[in-house]
């Protein structure tokens, strides 16, 4: 049968359907259970609609295999087919063994350096092999189980194996592992946390890079793709058994009520550009999957910066990654995805469209559409910086409020530009009915320095990477706080804490969805190196001895967490808009001056005003509904003055006191501070203060 696509076991044997256009003749090699030597070769007897198929008695779950693809060589007019090469199914379930750098991978002659040769040598001794699965899986929860709310979400991003590398609780063989991460112990944390969705760097098969390997280094993130149905082996602890463990480890996740985010790379494969190797859809039909220069097809579309861009102008292209999309979500159940590069799936002939065939294609899936679809809107292509212009139904990374959140606790920015940030930046999502939790708010994410190194150093460290500190940008908007690294100022050691506790605080009490980075909680460092992705090493992987040190950070952003899941006025799903609906006599948000009364026009012009208030109005309503609502009221004071700022303590309509829920520059407050209205509070330098008042309704 031509579909599905991939191998698809059925009891008796395995049907193998593949995609090409261009292909003559298309050879499944069926090879032992160590995937070394070769044992069967079966030429698809079918092909129908461009795919090419057969079924093949016998082959059962396990058996290693790949493709041999037969067509013109001709990389003039973009076809690249060289059966010499054993070819990864672009539709595998799971692999097996490592890919080892070999001439003999290339399907030109390398050592000539002229892409036009052709080489003969075999490669099926360099790659890793494709691997029947059996899809079979006993998931023991509800299979109608709801996906939580977008604006009680708070995202976690980390690594799947650096997360556990180092933590002492998990068993030593299953660190660093799918079963790792599903510790009990593990999880256990990270809800505490607060956290209802973890982000996994990708954890679809990938290649490291030559030049890492000649270096000793290795692609740690993962953003290098050769297969988007089958879970990278390294992560498993049994390999041979890696996507049952995959799915355990999303059914143990889903026990703690949280949810599984994948982040994906559609953009672009590792198979590189004219000069990179044929390991699988260069093989298999160049000319389809690749994005080609149209009246150069020798030479690649690098929009992504990596060599090549995939081509989802195609019908099977976009096909493949739309499945690949829906089998994550039924095979393994995860709830939804963050697109690296996500501009690029968007681009047509004429530049980036927000009307793209792939975007159409998401937004009208039945099942697609329902789990949580993000985008990092931006690429190195033209036109491609496109925040807030993805359709509805997108949520999208804002690095909007990560530069603007760092920029105002240096010193750097005005509270007219903080504020935006803090109303989810309705001026770049406030459009066609897109709601706030379409902004991810982020301070820190894989890609840049870690929370605690974005207080310690001014410049970026990475000479680890062997590119003589080149690589990783320079705009890190970072400030030391005194001293470049580690030090025993205490002074510094504390203000470095406070800050920590700035950013946070402002995360999680901004409107929008806030995404947090794996160990800030507990000032995580990789000693000022801003773009790790080649260390899988101490450098990359999470420090938990650090988690003992700084238990006080940790049960602060525990706080923050319960508090915004506490109080629905600090996730509102409306965007706020400040102003009053006269018949209620309430506006949702007010913002208050140093004096107590609302801030004019005047004082927002003012680019030296630092320190401000925000009260968001619980009697507000919470819906189109025009009727009071019924929540709390808060009130969040921001001193980015480095001096302390004395700020007087609104009227509000019912409140005789303000209860104190938060001070950075005092983490442990006592329970029920309370203050009259009217009080003139004494804000530290550069900290940021909660207030609450529950009326009797919101109680």
């Amino acid at each position: 049968m031509p579909y599905p696509r991939g191998a698809t076991w059925n009891g008796e044997g395995t049907n193998f359907a593949v995609f090409s256009a261009n292909a003559t003749k298309v050879e499944v090699c069926i090879f032992d259970l160590s995937g070394e030597k070769e044992v069967q070769r079966v030429a698809l007897p079918e092909y129908t609609n461009e795919v090419w198929h057969g079924f093949v008695p016998g082959i059962h779950p396990g058996t290693p295999y790949g493709y041999r693809v037969y067509g013109p060589y001709d990389p003039n007019n973009g076809h690249r087919f060289n059966p010499n090469k054993l070819l990864l199914d672009p539709y595998a379930g799971a692999h097996i063994g490592r890919l080892t750098w070999n001439p003999a991978l290339f399907g030109y002659q390398l050592e000539s350096g002229d892409d036009l040769t052709f080489d003969e040598r075999d490669s099926a001794p360099f790659v890793p092999k494709c691997t029947v699965v059996d899809p079979r899986f006993d998931w023991a929860g509800a299979r109608d189980r709801k996906a939580l709310p977008w604006d009680d979400t708070i995202v976690y991003e980390l690594h799947v194996r650096g997360y556990t590398k180092n933590h002492e609780a998990v068993p030593t063989e299953l660190r660093g592992t799918y079963a790792g991460l599903s510790t009990p112990e593990v999880l256990k944390h990270i809800k505490s946390l607060g956290v209802t969705a973890i982000e996994l760097l990708p954890v679809h098969t990938f290649v490291s890079e030559q030049y890492l390997i000649d270096k000793g280094l290795t692609n740690y993130w993962g953003y290098n793709s050769i297969g988007f149905f089958a879970p990278e082996p390294r992560y498993a602890a049994n390999p041979l058994d890696s996507l049952r463990e995959f799915k355990e480890m999303v059914a143990r996740i889903h026990d703690e009520g949280m949810e599984v985010i994948l982040d994906v790379v559609y953009n672009h494969t590792a198979e590189g550009n004219e000069y990179g190797p044929t390991i699988s859809f260069k093989g298999m039909d160049n000319a389809s999957y690749y994005r080609l220069i149209p009246d150069q097809k020798r030479y690649y579309i690098n929009d992504t910066g990596t060599g090549n861009t995939l081509n989802l102008s195609h019908a099977r292209v976009i096909q493949m990654v739309t499945d690949s999309l829906r089998y994550w979500v039924q095979q393994t159940r995860v709830d939804g995805f963050r697109f690296d590069l996500g501009t690029i799936l968007a681009r047509e002939q004429n530049g980036f469209d927000n009307q793209s065939g792939f975007l159409k294609a998401c937004s009208q899936d039945p099942m697609l559409s329902t789990v949580k679809l993000i985008a990092e809107p931006w690429d190195c292509g033209p036109g491609g910086y496109q925040v807030g212009a993805f359709p509805p139904g997108w949520a999208e990374w804002n690095d909007k409020f990560r530069d603007d959140v760092r920029d105002f606790w240096r010193g750097e920015l005005p509270a007219m530009r903080l504020a935006d940030r803090l109303c989810a930046s309705e001026d770049y999502f406030n459009h066609r009915g897109r709601r706030p939790w379409s902004c991810i708010n982020f301070i820190t994410a894989h890609d840049g320095f870690t929370l605690n190194d974005v207080v310690s150093y001014n410049e970026k460290h990475n000479d680890a990477n062997g590119e003589e500190n080149r690589d990783g940008t320079t705009d890190n908007r970072s400030w030391n706080c005194g001293a470049e690294g580690p030090t025993v100022d205490a002074g510094i050691t504390a203000f470095r804490d406070r800050q920590m506790r700035n950013m946070l605080s402002t995360l999680l009490f901004s409107q929008g969805t806030p995404m947090l980075l794996a160990g800030d909680e507990f000032g995580r460092t990789q000693h000022g190196n801003n773009n790790a992705y080649c260390q899988d090493n101490e450098t990359g992987w999470v420090d938990w001895t650090l988690r003992d040190k700084h238990q006080s950070l940790v049960g602060f952003v525990s706080k923050l967490a319960a508090l915004r899941h506490k109080y629905p006025i600090l996730r509102r799903n409306l965007f706020l808009n400040g102003q009053c609906i006269e018949d209620l006599g309430v506006r949702d948000v007010t913002w208050i001056s140093q004096t107590g009364g609302q801030m004019s026009e005047e004082d927002w012009h003012r680019t030296d005003l630092r320190c401000f208030g925000m009260l968001l109005d619980g009697k507000a309503p919470t819906s189109g509904i025009r009727n009071r609502g019924k929540e709390a009221t808060i009130l969040i004071v921001i001193n980015g003055n480095p001096d302390m700022t004395e700020f007087r303590l609104p009227e509000c309509p019912g409140a005789c006191d303000w209860m104190l829920v938060v001070d950075t520059n005092n983490p442990e407050i006592p329970e029920r501070a309370l203050f009259r209205t009217g009080t003139v509070y004494k804000v530290t330098g550069r900290s940021l203060l909660a207030f609450c008042f529950e009326s009797a309704q919101a109680r």
